[in-house]
C-alpha cells in the first residue's frame, strides 16, 4: 500500500466519532458479558431482579470512566451525565435481556455480527486508553505511572469492577481480582498505555502519532478476532512447548 494512503487511513481512524455506533457495539458486548456471566439463570434473574440486572450492566458499560474519576478526585457518576450514552446503553440492555423470542440476544451472538461489534469495541477501547493517558498527562505531566494506570483502567475498567458488579447481582467471588490474574485486555491496555506515554512524553517514537494510534488499533482488533476465531485468548502466556524449553534451561522455576 502507498505510504501516503496508509497515513491517510490512519488519520481517518484517529478522527472517528465514537457515538453512537461504537458506543452501541461497546454496550452490546457489555450486556452480553453480563448475560453470559449469569449463565443458565439469566432469563429468570433478569425478570426477577431487573434493577440489579440494569445496574450491573451499566457498571460494566461505564466502569472505566467511573474508576478513573474516583482515582483522579473527579465525580464518580460523571460518566452517567450523558443522557444519550446512558439511553443507548439502557436500550441495548433491554434488547439483549428482554426482546421477544430473545431476538436481540441471538442477533448479538450471530458470529458475523459479533465479529463486527468486537472489532468496533477494540477501536473504542483504543480511544478510551488514549483519552485516559491524555487526561492524566494534563493533570500530572511528569507522572508516567499515573498515565499508564489511568489509561489501563479507562480501557478495561470492567475487569477491575468485576467483584462489585457481581456483588450487585448477589454473587460474592473474592478471587475475581484483575490484579491477581490480569486478563489479556488488561495486559494489552498496559502495553498501549506505555506506547502512548512514550509517544507523547519522549522522543523514542519517531513515527507520526496517527500511525502509532492506528498500529495499536490493529493490535487490539487482530488479537480480539483471533481469540474468537482461533481461540488465542492470551498471546502473552507462553505455550507449553516454550514453557518446557524454559524449564529445561532453568529460566523459570518448576512447580
Amino acid at each position: 500500500m502507498d505510504p501516503e494512503a496508509f497515513l491517510d487511513i490512519a488519520n481517518q481512524v484517529t478522527k472517528l466519532k465514537m457515538f453512537p455506533y461504537f458506543d452501541i457495539a461497546h454496550s452490546v458486548l457489555c450486556a452480553l458479558h453480563v448475560r453470559e456471566d449469569l449463565g443458565a439463570g439469566a432469563h429468570a434473574f433478569s425478570r426477577k431482579h431487573p434493577m440489579s440486572c440494569w445496574l450491573s450492566t451499566m457498571l460494566v458499560v461505564f466502569a472505566g470512566g467511573m474508576l478513573c474519576n474516583g482515582l483522579l478526585g473527579e465525580p464518580i457518576l460523571a460518566p452517567l451525565k450523558n443522557s444519550q450514552q446512558l439511553g443507548v446503553a439502557t436500550i441495548v440492555w433491554y434488547l439483549v435481556f428482554y426482546s421477544p423470542f430473545d431476538i436481540g440476544y441471538k442477533f448479538s451472538k450471530f458470529l458475523p455480527v459479533k465479529l463486527l461489534f468486537s472489532a468496533m469495541k477494540e477501536i473504542y477501547r483504543c480511544k478510551k486508553v488514549y483519552d485516559g493517558v491524555t487526561h492524566a498527562a494534563k493533570l500530572y505531566p511528569n507522572a508516567y505511572v499515573i498515565m499508564i494506570l489511568i489509561g489501563t483502567l479507562k480501557g478495561n475498567g470492567a475487569g477491575f469492577t468485576k467483584l462489585i458488579e457481581r456483588l450487585i447481582r448477589g454473587v460474592w467471588t473474592p478471587t475475581a481480582m484483575e490484579f491477581m490474574q490480569p486478563s489479556f485486555p488488561t495486559k494489552a491496555c498496559i502495553v498501549a498505555s506505555v506506547i502512548f506515554v512514550l509517544d507523547q512524553k519522549t522522543d523514542l517514537i519517531s513515527a507520526p502519532h496517527s500511525l502509532v494510534y492506528f498500529g495499536i488499533v490493529i493490535f487490539f482488533v487482530y488479537f480480539k478476532l483471533s481469540s474468537i476465531l482461533l481461540g488465542i485468548h492470551d498471546p502473552f502466556v507462553p505455550n507449553k512447548g516454550r514453557q518446557r524449553g524454559c524449564k529445561e534451561k532453568g529460566l523459570i522455576f518448576s512447580e
